[in-house]
Parts: C-alpha cells; structure tokens; sequence
C-alpha cells in the first residue's frame, strides 16, 4: 500500500515505540504535521524554541532509557537544535532529530530557510542522513534509531525535504539493519580480562572510577559485586552519578574539580584505577599528567577512541560495561584491604562538605540540601549549569540511575528547564525538580509556557545570587578580583511565574526555605520558587585550572597541597 513520505514517518516511529515528539513546526514540515495529526498515539510537545525541544528529547531518553525524538523545519529551526544535538553527542545520550528541508529542486541555491543541516551537525553526531527518496525513510529510521540507541549512544539527524515528505511509496518497515561499517561489539577479548583481573587481585589501593558508561549499559550490579569483591572506594564522575548506591561505605561521590577532599585523595593516593564507562575528561582529572600519579590505568569503555585519548592507560578493556565487570567478576580475589579503606574512610570523616558564606544570606548549599532532604527515591532532579549544578553534584545521593539529570560535557545553560520536561513526560508519577541559577534559567524560561500547556507538575528552585555564579567565582579567585559582565539583572520570577500561571513564591532567609518546599511539594501543578541566595559563596572544595587533583582548595584561602 502506497503512503507519502510523512505517513511513512509517522508508521515508522511508532514501529520504534515513539509515543512523543518534541518540535515547534515551520515552512518545511508543515506536510509532516498534517500527518501526524493522522497518528494520536504520538503525542506532540510544542516547544517554544527548537533549543529545548533537542533538550527535552534528551531529559526524555536519559529518564525512560529509550531514544528521545525532536523534530524542527528547516534554516533557523534546524540550527536552533545544533547546541541541545551537541549536549546530546557529548553526554551519550541517544536522541533521533528529524528536520524538513527545502523542496530538493531547491537545495544548494541558497532558497529561502535552506541551511546544510547535516554539514553544520557532522562533528556532533553518529551519524546524519539527507533523504532523497520518499521510499528511503522507513530504512532511515530503522536504522537511525539502531544507531542512536546501540554501542556508544548519541545523536542521528534525518534530514527530509519538504517533497519527499509529500512524495508516495510503498511502506514496508525493515526487519533489521544492514549496516557493514557499524558492528559496535561489546564484547570484551577473555584473555585481556584476565590480564586484568590478575592487576586488580594484585592491588593494595585500588580505587574504581563510575562513569556514565556504568548507568548507560545497566552495570551497577556488576559494579557493586566487583567494588565489594575488590573492597575498593568508588568515585563518581558527573555523569556518573547514580550508578552506585549512594549509602553504600564504598561510595566517595564525587571527584575531580568539584570533587570531595576525600575522593580526589583516594584516587591521587591509589595503586590501581579502574576507569569504567567515563572519557576521563579533563574537569575529571584536571593535569592529566598528575593524574593519579601512584597508580596504574586500567581503562574500560565501549569506544576504542576513548581509550589513551586524555589519560595514557596502563591496559584497557574495550567493550560495554556490563559485559566487562561480568567477566571480571568471576576472576576477583577476596584480599584484605582495611588498612587501605580504613585511611579512605577516616578522611572523609575529617573533611565533610561545609557551608562558606560570605554575608547572612541563604546559602546555596544549605537550601540544595534541605530540597534534597525533602525528596524521596522516585524523586528525578535536573540542574542547569555552574555553582548551583555543583553544589547539587555534591549534595544530592542519586539513589537509583538517571535521576540526577545535568549537562556534562558541553555545560550548557539552560539545559534544565526542558530537561525535566522531557523527564516528566517520560516519568508522569515522578516528582521533577529543577535547579537553576537565575543566568541560565533566563536562556529557556519561556519554556514555563510549554509546562502550563502540558500540564507538568515540575518544581523549580531558581537560585539567584545576582551573578552568572561560576564565572564570578573565576574572576574572583583567579582574575584578581576583576569581575567584568558577571552581574546580572533578573525580573521579578514571582511575577514572571504568575504571568504564566504559575504559582510561586520568593524565599529570603533560612527559616522560611523549609515550609516553601513543603509548599511546593504539596501543591498539584508547576511551582516556583526564587531564592534570594548569597551573591559571595563559593563551591568549594576547588582544584584550580592547570593544577593536579592533590592541589584542592578546601576552603576561602585554604590550599591543601601544593601550590594555586
């Protein structure tokens, strides 16, 4: 049976399992639109920038653990998607963004709202498609979304002229793909684990590093088994958190810039690493030279390009997370280490995570824990980007995987507000709370429109201490207190909410922070609430730019090691 290039589409996705799109329309998807009218199973998000529609597609998958799906016109529609794309690229999350293009009689004649959409997006996918033929497009998706969703996850583009989507052919979805040049194997050589297993039961200070990659493949039995095994304290990447249990004595949380005095030490003070599922970026592990300079590498993750790319690796296993500590698991060795996690242990008991402010202001700290305090297990939290977005990576337990949601390797502001849209819809009994500084929370706030119309009971924090925050800190500490564009005038959010029909309310000092959140919890819809918060403090601990993780700052004018 013939069906036009739209139909297609709209059969296609529902043979993926697509129950939501995030799009705002326009010129050259007016065609699919009209089709996807045809299809209620699909519901529609109408975003109120493409921007957040990549973002909520990306809060969607990385909550439900399925590909998010994001869909813009084409020029300015499809660039609008190239920053929430490239969040997505950097942060393996999987995500499928469908753009319109012009009438392919058009294309490279520079006809109006005509941009190169899969040129522009080449260094930050997995891969990009430019569909010629109507009868292409089942064959597209099926294996774009194999793609996306399969080895390292990320971002495919399906870029769709305007005409092909009008064009008719007979649909007939793909059984599978047939994709010579991607076979993503993740399996891990048996010899090689070995190998490492011997380094491992040899260790006297092992220390193991949790990575998105451990929450992305569903390792985190594995990895319990194996840090528990090898009595080895587990620190957390950013992206890593919720991949271990949070009371667990194992866990240290996090490490590197942000990171806790106690696992920052433990990793520079190991004999042995194991790395899994993390790139072993540089706000990770800051002068990569200095890194963990007692230690052998042990590095594990499913692309091969990863590995020796930022930190040089003693031995390496490439394969999928999951399989890899499977393997292992087998081969580990019960060895006495209570000397080695007794030392651990009584240095996180001499350095827990103080408040340092610098007026009688509500600290920022203080009110991120107290809405910690005040959620419970099926709780998900999404933050925005800078001091806020670290404070809360230490504060915040995540108890299970995926509900500590933030922006990791691009940072980007903005990013929190349609996020947790995206988590919302894909987990309706969850309670959503978004943390956001007042910079950011102004980049996307018009998605507060978005959030009404869909009837989204999110909670959101904005903490405003009149600064784009972690900037501020920067030129404070490091640019001799030169603060240049760092202040920032905010409206009135109470208002701004109520605006939108919004309930909201603004919090000043520290005994009304409590009953806001109570607040805020028991009320059935949206919730704001601005807290006025002190424009001085500082996330600490801190390792300085161009320094090793032995060189914290613990505290204002504290260093531990070394020299800043």
């Amino acid at each position: 049976m013939k069906k036009t290039g739209a139909q297609i589409l709209c059969e296609s996705l529902l043979k993926e399992g697509v129950d939501v799109i995030f799009g705002l329309s326009g010129g050259t998807v007016i065609p699919m639109y009209d089709a996807f009218s045809e299809y209620p199973q699909i519901h529609r998000v109408l975003v109120r920038h493409e921007q957040a529609a990549a973002h909520a597609a990306a809060g969607y998958s990385r909550t439900r653990q399925k590909v998010g799906v994001c869909v813009a016109t084409s020029g300015p529609g499809a660039t609008n998607l190239v920053t929430g794309i490239t969040d997505a690229y950097l942060d393996s999350t999987p995500i499928v963004a469908i753009t319109g293009q012009v009438a392919r009689s058009f294309i490279g004649k520079d006809a109006f709202q005509e941009t190169d959409i899969t040129g522009i997006t080449l260094p930050v996918v997995k891969h990009s498609y430019l569909v010629r033929h109507a009868s292409d497009i089942a064959r597209v998706v099926k294996e774009a979304f194999h793609i996306a969703a399969t080895g390292k996850p990320g971002p495919v583009l399906i870029d769709i002229p305007k005409d092909v989507q009008l064009e008719e052919a007979e649909y007939s979805y793909p059984e599978s793909v047939d994709l010579p040049g991607y076979k993503p194997d993740v399996r891990t050589d048996p010899v090689q684990v070995a190998r490492v297993a011997e380094l491992l039961n040899r260790s006297e200070r092992p220390v193991v590093i949790s990575g998105r990659g451990v929450i992305v493949s569903g390792a985190h039995e594995e990895l319990k088994t194996l840090a528990e095994t090898l009595q080895a304290p587990v620190v957390h990447t950013l992206m890593g958190l919720g991949s271990f249990p949070p009371q667990h004595p194992l866990n240290m949380g996090l490490f590197g810039m942000h990171g806790s005095v106690y696992a920052n030490r433990a990793v520079q003070d190991a004999d042995l690493i194991l790395a899994v599922g993390t790139r072993l970026g540089d706000r990770a592990t800051m002068k990569a030279e200095e890194f963990a300079p007692n230690a052998i590498l042990v590095h594990v993750d499913i692309d091969p390009a990863e590995i020796n790319k930022n930190v040089i690796a003693f031995t390496s296993l490439v394969g999928d997370a999951k399989n890899a500590l499977g393997q292992l698991n087998p081969l580990m060795e019960k060895v006495d280490r209570a000397g080695w996690l007794a030392k651990v242990t009584s240095w996180r008991a001499a350095n827990p995570m103080e408040e340092y402010t610098g007026s009688a202001k509500l600290s920022t700290r203080r009110v991120i824990r107290e809405i910690y305090q005040a959620t419970d297990d099926h709780s998900i939290v999404v933050t925005g980007v800078g001091q806020h977005q670290m404070f809360a990576a230490q504060e915040f337990a995540a108890t299970r995987a995926n509900c500590f949601i933030s922006s990791g390797g691009l940072g980007t502001m903005g990013f929190e507000l349609p996020a947790a849209m995206g988590a919302q819809i894909a987990c309706p009994d969850a309670s959503v709370w978004v943390m956001a500084g007042e910079g950011g929370f102004q980049m996307t706030m018009q998605e507060l429109s978005t959030i009404i119309q869909e009837g989204l009971p999110i909670k959101i924090a904005v903490l405003n201490n009149g600064y784009l925050g972690m900037v501020r800190q920067w030129q404070d500490m490091f640019m001799a207190h030169n603060l240049v564009d760092v202040a920032i005038h905010s409206p009135n959010f109470v208002k701004l909410a109520d605006a939108y029909g919004i309930s909201a309310e603004k919090v000043e000092t520290p005994e009304q922070v409590g009953p806001a959140i109570q607040r805020a919890k028991n009320h059935a819809g949206p919730y704001l609430i601005e807290f006025t918060v002190d424009p001085e403090e500082n996330v600490y601990p801190m390792v300085a730019p161009g320094q090793s993780l032995s060189c914290m700052i613990d505290a204002p004018k504290k260093v531990l090691a070394g020299k800043v």
